[in-house]
């Protein structure tokens, strides 16, 4: 069994919008996103499973409004399926554990760093700093943030 998981508990004390984005398969309003400009160092997990997502040293400017990363911290802990919604075919991104809508994949990020850009709501995710990683037993993924 995963230390990770979905918890009811933890959903029911969500706001609003992490509801809407995580149990809904919602979107926040671009550029309204906590995590949109945020650059300290230290990854980002499931507001809901508490998965390790997204290291902040894999974050970067896509100028789309949402916190983009061109790789996930772990495959593990990513489920992607085809999300035919809106009139689009998208890849949608979704925590393995936790089950929580985290955003879309797109192809066209950073050609250097693989192509992707994982385009990821603020809501679906919690920060947690460098210095702090050990403490909340993310000390595994320490390698993986850059100072």
């Amino acid at each position: 069994m995963s230390r990770f998981e979905r918890r009811p508990e933890v959903i029911e004390a969500l706001n609003p919008v992490q509801y809407h984005v995580t149990q809904e398969n919602g979107t926040e309003r671009p550029w309204t996103g906590e995590y949109n400009d945020h650059k300290a160092a230290g990854i980002y997990v499931d507001v809901v499973s508490g998965e390790p997502l997204f290291a902040s040293s894999d974050k970067f400017e896509s100028g789309c409004g949402w916190p983009s990363f061109t790789k996930p911290l772990s495959a593990t802990h990513i489920v992607e399926k085809t999300d035919t919604s809106h009139g689009m075919v998208r890849v949608e991104v979704r925590s393995r554990d936790g089950d929580s809508h985290l955003g879309h994949v797109f192809p066209d990020g950073p050609r250097e760093a693989g192509g992707l850009r994982y385009c990821i709501n603020s809501a679906s995710l919690r920060f947690i700093a460098r210095e702090d990683m050990e403490a909340e037993g993310y000390g595994d993924w320490l390698d993986q943030v850059d100072r």
